[in-house]
């Protein structure tokens, strides 16, 4: 099995069973056992395809008689594979592109007719290539929608809070791929030892602009092998969740509550923060995910970080007043991360609506933990205002014992406003991200 197929079954299963691309991705590399280079254009071509699934369906539309709709799924999916090799990625020729995607539907598709009509619509698109179809320019939405791969729903939403010269940008943003970040476990190391740790091992690291104790990584391989990464030198997480553990203040010897914690980055970062004294309470409904923390707990020496199964949305008594920080990452959109898991942009909106109300519940229940003077702090990894600033303005028209507290971030984000900043990736090369700084106020259980 190569790159191109493992490609392929990767999206067919996205598609089919609607699971996540990079955890099916990853079972698909395992499975196949590809070196590292392979690997990697494996996974080019997965996350090529989705960033422009709606573009490649276009021009693929306008080279075939019949409708995509009606074709097998693997087909469709050996198509995008091969229109995109030869619109994005200049070092494949276009033979090897096509006939690769000739063979695979030749082996996995069951029409015996589907093998030609593969060849035929690429090799039309190939002749095409410096004549493409325009994209209509009826309105922006549209247009956009085509260009940039993003339903119209969620598009609108964007313009709605960026206006159409921004979202363009956002747009963009979304279809490149994060950076790897690590961030260093100051309790074990400093950055440039890391730095040199990891260069050791031929892995490319340098210090992010402006967040300090973390590095951008390239040429990583799997990570997970690296003796840094087992040692617990080092641990990854976005640059905008470190942020939500610095806007929070937290000092050693607090008691901290993570609410929604899997799997693990906030509560590590807290722990770290905290040099390892206090205690973090690090809880996820899911039993399975209490595991996931406690190896990423252990790896990185953080005897403070005590997982648990519980639901946040259930009054512990024993908790009532109890923690100096109570962290909230709720469960979201996630339409903050599109860089790294860009199938999200294909969720459908209705099963979405009823998410604000598991965020208010979750956050009224957490905030009885909150001991009066304390720090309540609610972040997600979405951008949806509905979501993010409508439900922290809710919680504070209802608890007005809460206030939220301004914090000055790093770089050139600056100052949040009554306690709010949304990241963008546009704007801050970091996840699409809300954080809100609520303080309890003194005297009030």
């Amino acid at each position: 099995m190569d790159a191109r197929e493992v490609a392929l079954l990767t999206l067919n299963a996205c598609q089919r069973q609607g699971g996540w691309s990079d955890n099916i991705l990853k079972k698909q590399l395992a499975q196949a056992g590809l070196d590292s280079r392979d690997g990697a254009l494996a996974t080019q071509l997965c996350f090529g395809v989705l960033q422009n699934q709606l573009l490649l369906d276009f021009y693929l539309s306008n080279f075939s008689n019949l409708p995509l709709k009606r074709m097998e799924g693997k087909v469709v999916q050996a198509l995008r594979l091969g229109a995109y090799q030869m619109l994005f990625l200049t070092k494949i020729p276009h033979s090897a592109a096509v006939n690769r995607s000739v063979e695979m539907t030749r082996a996995h598709c069951k029409n015996p007719r589907a093998p030609g009509m593969v060849n035929a619509i690429l090799r039309s698109l190939e002749r095409n290539l410096d004549n493409l179809p325009t994209i209509p320019q009826r309105d922006p939405v549209s247009y956009l929608s085509v260009l940039y791969s993003t339903p119209e729903w969620l598009l609108k939403e964007f313009l709605l809070t960026l206006g159409e010269g921004e979202t363009a940008k956002l747009l963009a943003a979304n279809n490149t791929r994060a950076p790897i970040t690590a961030m260093v476990n100051t309790l074990k190391t400093t950055p440039e030892e890391l730095m040199e740790a990891l260069q050791e091992e031929g892995v490319e690291a340098q210090p992010h602009p402006w967040m300090e104790g973390c590095l951008l990584l390239s040429k990583t391989g799997d990570l997970e092998r690296r003796k840094a990464f087992q040692e617990g030198l080092f641990y990854v997480q976005d640059p905008a969740s470190r942020l939500a553990i610095q806007a929070a203040g937290v000092k050693p010897g607090m008691r901290v509550l993570d609410c929604c914690a899997a799997p693990g980055g906030k509560s590590f970062a807290a722990a770290i923060a905290m040099k390892n004294q206090g205690e973090v309470i690090s809880c996820d409904l899911h039993p399975h995910k209490k595991k996931l923390i406690q190896a990423g707990a252990d790896r990185l020496g953080l005897s403070v970080v005590t997982p648990m199964t519980a639901d946040g949305k259930v009054f512990r008594p024993e908790w009532e007043g109890a923690f100096d920080l109570v962290l909230v990452d709720a469960p979201c959109s996630g339409l903050g991360v599109i860089r790294k898991k860009p199938d999200i942009r294909y969720k459908q909106p209705e099963p979405l609506a009823g998410l604000p109300e598991i965020q208010k519940a979750i956050l009224d229940n957490a905030q009885r933990y909150v001991r009066p003077g304390g720090v309540l702090l609610y972040s997600t990894c979405t951008v949806l205002c509905r979501e993010n600033e409508q439900v922290a303005a809710d919680f504070l028209n209802h608890h007005p014992d809460f206030k939220g507290e301004d914090v000055t971030f790093p770089g050139t984000i600056g100052t949040s406003e009554g306690g709010m900043m949304t990241l963008w990736p546009h704007r801050h090369g970091t996840d699409g991200f809300f954080i809100c700084k609520l303080r309890k106020g003194e005297g009030t259980l």
